[in-house]
């Protein structure tokens, strides 16, 4: 098993936490991983990536030019990554920052309205975690258990309290995604 993801969007979307908590998850289950972030001089605001390999083998390189999964969360990341996304790919997005939504038939086009979600549940900082929990149906790459032990690892102890919320997020993500095409 091998999965090579590209997480993309603005900054202060969660885009570059998404990828460190799929990232430790998948450390805690004993997996190769490369965590591989990339994002502009304005970190809020400005466009943020981050390539996540989660693998059963060595990784030999985490530099990538092609993607087995993109998740786009804004407009101009739409436009540089879904030619990218390997034919039979996935592409995930959420429609609140998408104008033009995806056009390509020969990959799975998922919509995830997680910001639309976000705001019914009253929780917009768990926008990314309904995001995660999006991939997490589509692809189980690691198990919910382990992403809120990396929940646990990343969020600063005064946030802990937080973890409830963030899995409810996740299972919230986990029901609204839909295919758009297949």
């Amino acid at each position: 098993m091998k999965e090579e993801i590209i997480i993309a969007g603005f900054g202060g979307q969660g885009v570059l936490s998404m990828g460190k908590i799929l990232a430790y998850a998948a450390l805690m289950e004993g997996k190769e991983v490369t965590w591989m972030p990339a994002y502009g001089p304005e970190q809020r605001g400005g466009t943020a990536n981050v390539t996540v390999i989660v693998s059963s083998d060595p990784i030999s390189s985490p530099i990538l030019s092609t993607y087995d999964t993109a998740i786009i969360l804004n407009q101009p990341s739409l436009e540089k990554f879904e030619p990218k996304v390997k034919p039979g790919g996935t592409l995930i997005y959420d429609g609140y920052g998408i104008n033009n939504p995806p056009t390509r038939t020969d990959i799975n086009v998922y919509e995830i309205n997680a910001m639309d979600a976000a705001a019914e549940m009253n929780l917009i900082k768990t926008f990314n975690m309904i995001v995660l929990g999006g991939l997490l149906h589509i692809h189980p790459i690691v198990g919910i258990e382990s992403v809120l032990k990396a929940l646990r690892k990343t969020l600063p102890e005064r946030h802990h309290k937080l973890i409830p919320q963030n899995e409810e997020a996740i299972r919230k993500g986990m029901e609204i995604i839909k295919i758009k095409n297949s």
